[in-house]
Order: C-alpha cells, then structure tokens, then sequence
C-alpha cells in the first residue's frame, strides 16, 4: 500500500491533530492508500493468502455451514488482505498479521459513519463550526472522502478490534474509531482514525500493549 497525498485532507487533518477537548486530547487524520504493494506488503500479502487457503482447506463437506465460505472468493480476500495492510501502514508500530478477520465490519452506506461523527465528534463538531463560519465537520470530511474516492461507488468498512488488535489499548485510551472506504475501480482505500485519549494518561498516543493472539483462526468470520 502507498500512501498518496491529498489536499482536500489537509483542514481536516490540521483541525484534528491533538484537538484539545479540556481533560482528553482527540487525534484523528483522514489518509489514502494505493492498493499499488510497498516494502513488506508482498511478502505479508501472499502470507496472509496462504493462510486464508490454508483454512479453507482444513474445512470438509461434512462442516456445519460457516462464515468463512465466502473467503473462497478471490475478491474478498483480496478486500481482507488490503484492509490488513492498510492497519499496518496506518500503525507502522503495531503488528496486524494475527488480525481476525470478523474484527472488520462491512457497514451498509454512510448512516454510521454519520452516526459516529454525532456519537464521537460531537464537541469538536461544535468547535469546528465556531472556527470554519458555521460549517459542518461532518459536511467537510464527507466532501473531502468523496473528491478523493467516490464513496458511491464504494464498500465501507469499520474496524472494531478487541484487546488483541487494538493499538490503542493503553490506560486512558477512552475510545478509538477506524473506518475504511475501498474503491475497487481506482484501487484505493481511504482511511479514517480516531483516537480519544485522557491527559491524565501521558502522551504516548499510540503506546499499547501487545498480545501473541491465536492465529489458528486468524482470518475468518469477515462480511465482505
């Protein structure tokens, strides 16, 4: 994956690089990613395929019907395989390679994407308003995620990790967001995370602590 450069980020971005909220600190950036491997990404890619196959393979007719019968598709698994190396990108410090695949969730379109700005952002919303003439947050980062990528024409992904894959589980991590945008026409995945962190926690935002986790079932379980 290769990181691009986008301007219509870049308010967005600026606004949420430590936005001080009083007692907690909000960090989020929107970024784009070229389906197009990089560094280690072949390497972790075709690991990754053969662990998927692997899997499958284990699997006989006699198995009860399970979640991971749609992995036979190339296609998914290309779509599991970039939203992986895209985690990895976005968290360079953090090892994603035992990420179990029902950890990301396909959404339906835009509604919680939508909901999470009202749920999450709801303050820096305000804040935003009051510095950008009354503009919504939400209205801006939408515009700037579809000049980018065309989010019609795209599957939309959260990621919802649990204390094996989260690289925010630190003390005073309040809550972290993750969303994706994957354009399979342009090969390109739009990122969006968020972090809201306690100040009484230091400021070592992306510090955690890591697992082994099991890999046995690594990559399964994922509606794609």
């Amino acid at each position: 994956m290769k990181l691009l450069e986008y301007t219509p980020f870049d308010r967005v971005n600026v606004f949420l690089d430590q936005l001080n909220l009083g007692d907690c600190t909000i960090r989020g950036s929107l970024e784009a990613f070229s389906c197009k491997h990089a560094g280690n990404d072949r390497r972790l890619s075709i690991s990754l395929e053969h662990e998927i196959l692997d899997y499958l393979g284990k699997s006989s007719d006699s198995d009860p019907p399970s979640p991971v019968e749609h992995l036979s598709c190339r296609s998914s698994r290309k779509t599991l395989i970039y939203l992986v190396l895209t985690l990895g990108h976005m968290y360079p410090d953090y090892d994603f390679s035992a990420v179990r695949a029902h950890l990301f969730f396909k959404e339906e379109d835009m509604e919680s994407f939508k909901q999470m700005v009202d749920n999450y952002l709801s303050e820096a919303s305000r804040l935003w308003a009051a510095r950008n003439e009354g503009s919504s947050l939400l209205d801006s980062m939408t515009k700037a995620i579809d000049e980018v990528i065309k989010i019609r024409e795209c599957d939309i992904y959260s990621y919802n990790p649990d204390s094996d894959g989260d690289p925010f589980l630190e003390k005073g991590a309040i809550w972290s967001v993750n969303f994706f945008f994957y354009n399979r026409k342009l090969k390109r995945v739009v990122s969006f995370r968020c972090c809201c962190t306690s100040k009484f926690a230091g400021d070592d935002f992306l510090a955690g602590a890591l697992s082994d986790g099991e890999e046995e079932d690594a990559l399964i379980d994922m509606d794609i």
